[in-house]
């Protein structure tokens, strides 16, 4: 039996964060955007941007579905992957937002998991652009963190929430410690 999973909230820079895997909120389209997604590809450089088209040339040439997720390199970030999810508009689902949001981060952690990472890192995935409120957002996000981690219990050393600032952080903090 393995020592349990760590799950935690900090504030920090996702593109400098040392995980095997960085989470990148991404759109359906793949080929980066505003945000963090645009903070992952910026900083990871063109391989990632790369990978991503290649994605969408071989297995989701119609780009990634909500709350799916898939895995490319981290090219220069220091992550080993970035595992893409495409969090929910919120108020484009018809009051189905909250199960997207728990299946973007059960099938990162799914992706994840197959890749053989130790470590996750997740920004707060739809509470920018796309507008789901954090205080409603962190118990989803942390719910669905938890219940992989519960279902498998040796998967992973380390999940952290990393979050651009304090009151996110709160929130998420909140969520972890309820």
């Amino acid at each position: 039996m393995g020592a349990m999973t760590t799950v935690e909230a900090v504030v920090g820079d996702l593109t400098r964060t040392e995980a095997d895997v960085v989470v990148n909120a991404a759109n359906s389209a793949l080929l980066g955007g505003g945000g963090v997604d645009g903070a992952i590809h910026r900083v990871g450089g063109p391989a990632i941007l790369d990978a991503c088209r290649q994605i969408r040339r071989t297995s989701h040439p119609e780009g990634l579905a909500t709350g799916d997720a898939v895995a490319t390199t981290a090219g220069d970030l220091p992550a080993r992957w970035v595992v893409h999810t495409v969090g929910p508009v919120y108020g484009d689902h018809g009051g189905d937002e909250p199960r997207l949001l728990a299946s973007c981060h059960r099938r990162s952690l799914e992706v994840a998991h197959a890749l053989g990472a130790r470590s996750v890192a997740f920004p707060a995935i739809s509470c920018g652009v796309y507008g789901y409120p954090p205080d409603r957002a962190a118990p989803v996000a942390v719910g669905a963190v938890r219940e992989y981690v519960v279902r498998h219990p040796d998967a992973f050393d380390s999940i952290r929430f990393v979050l651009v600032d304090e009151r996110l952080s709160a929130l998420f903090d909140a969520a972890v410690s309820d």
